[in-house]
Parts: C-alpha cells; sequence; structure tokens
C-alpha cells in the first residue's frame, strides 16, 4: 500500500478464529470492491492459542491491504479495538467481529449512511441468530439499560459492526467493556449517531468467547461512563456535594457543643471532643473542594487541548 492513506480501515479484532479467517477475509474484499475506495485490513490477534497468528500472516502475504497486530498476552476485545484504532490509517474505520457473525456485505450500507452527514453509524442486529436465554435476554436489558441512562437512543450497543468517521476514533480512549459504549462516549462529543438495520448470521465455526458474567462488567463500565460524563462538566459541582455531609456534621458538632456549653451540660474533656469532631469533619469538606477546584483545573486545560486537536483537525480538512 506503500504511505498513501487509505479511504477505510476495517478493523477486526482476532481470538481463536482460525476456521472463519479466510472465508471472513473473502467476504470482507468483495464488500471493498464494491465501495471502490483503496482500504487497509487490519487484524488485531488477541495471543489466540490456535492457528489464527499463521492464517492471518498468510493473508498478509496475499494480500498487501492486510497489516497484522499480536498482543503479547490476551488482552480483550476493547483493547484488540483500541490497537486497531491507534494503527489504523483511514477517513473512515469500520470495526467488526472475526466469527462470521457480521455480514461484511452491509460495509457499503455503513459508508452510506456515514455520508448522509452522521459520524458513527452502529449496526442493529434486528434478527438476532443467538440463543435467547444466555444471548438475547441479557442483552435487550443492557440495551434498554444503556439507552435510558446515557440518551443514546440505539437499540444494538452490542453490534461490533459499525462505522466510524476518523477524528472521531482517534479521540476516544477505550478500556475495559467500553468498546459497546463508543455510539454514548461520542455522542457526548457533539457526534451525530446513526444506525442501519445489518445482517446477523448463526455462528458456524467455534464457539462464543462471552458468557453470561460479562454482563456485570458492563453494568460497571455504564457506570464509569456516566459518572466520567456528567463529572467532566461540573467536578466542582460533585465535590461540592461530596463535601456537604461533612460539612453538616462539623455544624451540628458546633452547634450542640455550645447548646450544652450555654445550659451547663458540660463534661470534662468536652472541648476536645468538640474540637476534635469540628475538625476532622470541616477538614474533609474543606478537602473535596480543593479536589473540586483542583479538578475544574484539569477539566479546562483539557479541554483546550482538545480543543487545540479539533481545529487542527479542522484546518487539514479544508
Amino acid at each position: 500500500m506503500g504511505s498513501e492513506r487509505p479511504a477505510i480501515s476495517i478493523v477486526v479484532p482476532v481470538y481463536n478464529e482460525e476456521d472463519s479467517l479466510e472465508e471472513l477475509h473473502a467476504q470482507i474484499a468483495a464488500a471493498l470492491a464494491a465501495t471502490g475506495r483503496s482500504a487497509e485490513v487490519i487484524y488485531v490477534d488477541d495471543h489466540s492459542k490456535d492457528k489464527s497468528l499463521a492464517v492471518l500472516l498468510g493473508l498478509r502475504r496475499r494480500d498487501p491491504r492486510v497489516r497484522v497486530i499480536r498482543f503479547s498476552r490476551n488482552f480483550g476485545q476493547t483493547a484488540a479495538m483500541g490497537a486497531g484504532f491507534d494503527h489504523s490509517r483511514g477517513d473512515v474505520v469500520i470495526t467488526l467481529d472475526a466469527d462470521l457473525q457480521n455480514d461484511p456485505a452491509d460495509i457499503p450500507r455503513l459508508l452510506a449512511e456515514l455520508e448522509r452527514g452522521y459520524d458513527v453509524v452502529a449496526g442493529w442486529r434486528k434478527a438476532r441468530q443467538d440463543g435467547f436465554l444466555l444471548r438475547r435476554l441479557p442483552s435487550r436489558i443492557a440495551n434498554r439499560l444503556i439507552a435510558w441512562v446515557t440518551g443514546t437512543g440505539i437499540h444494538d450497543t452490542g453490534c461490533t459492526l459499525k462505522a466510524f468517521r476518523r477524528q472521531i476514533v482517534k479521540n476516544l480512549p477505550i478500556y475495559a467493556e467500553q468498546h459497546r459504549f463508543l455510539p454514548a462516549m461520542s455522542r457526548q462529543s457533539g457526534a451525530r449517531i446513526s444506525e442501519v438495520v445489518v445482517n446477523h448470521r448463526p455462528r458456524v465455526h467455534g464457539q462464543s468467547k462471552y458468557g453470561i458474567e460479562r454482563a456485570l462488567r458492563v453494568f460497571l463500565d455504564l457506570f464509569t461512563i456516566k459518572l466520567i460524563a456528567q463529572f467532566a462538566h461540573r467536578p466542582l459541582h460533585y465535590f461540592g456535594l461530596f463535601s456537604l455531609p461533612f460539612a453538616g456534621i462539623s455544624v451540628l458538632a458546633l452547634v450542640f457543643g455550645v447548646w450544652d456549653y450555654r445550659h451547663g451540660r458540660i463534661e470534662a474533656r468536652w472541648p476536645d471532643y468538640v474540637v476534635l469532631v469540628v475538625g476532622l469533619f470541616l477538614w474533609l469538606a474543606v478537602y473535596y473542594i480543593l479536589l473540586g477546584l483542583l479538578s475544574e483545573l484539569a477539566v479546562t486545560a483539557s479541554g483546550m487541548h482538545r480543543r487545540r486537536v479539533l481545529d487542527r483537525i479542522v484546518s487539514d480538512q479544508d
């Protein structure tokens, strides 16, 4: 491919999918041919234990568009996507699973939706081909919860098949299980989000890498995303709320101490106790206020940095 930047980057996390990769790549190549655009295909091997790496290296020898990233140990799907994002060069970045359940033939439809003026297009597996009890039911519950908490009206946040404009993924640090929250995280930065119904196929090779235990991790990540999203706008307000109980306790202790003093109900060690309680809780209240002020400075500095980055992106496009 040389040094020319491709129009499209396909990012595919891979873990123990040796039986699917040859067919998957053939389908990706056919979908890219239908677009008529230059492309690169980035396979991120999450330290597979089967022959996935050997298959990927074979694909790279036959197709110069293929790039292979190999992890030194298993880090998970989100880390694999993050590595793919970091190494991608295309103006549009498309993600999909390696298990053949996502259909590469939907790639042109995602691109067409992006061209309507959107920044992120999510796939919606409306007719999902998975078991109901362990996969579809938990997914529906998680999707409803995510939509309610984040305000992002996406029906299927867990669908890996998504398309992003380059500037979106380059400014979204992700970790843990947060790849499913990319539309919500993008929306918080002002991105325009859409979704299209995509084909979902039954798994024909191997078995699913994820179980019901993943729901707990997703819930915790949802809480993290929500907290960070709101905290980032008004950190002093939140730290101020944390300081109120401590300030209230110190004031109450002082009021009751003065009341006892004025009514003669004084024990020998009364002054020590009052000073200790008032001083301790007042110090905690001040501590949280100072943390809030420090956070305001950090958020302001970070926002100025992001603004400079966005200015450079806009000027590069002019």
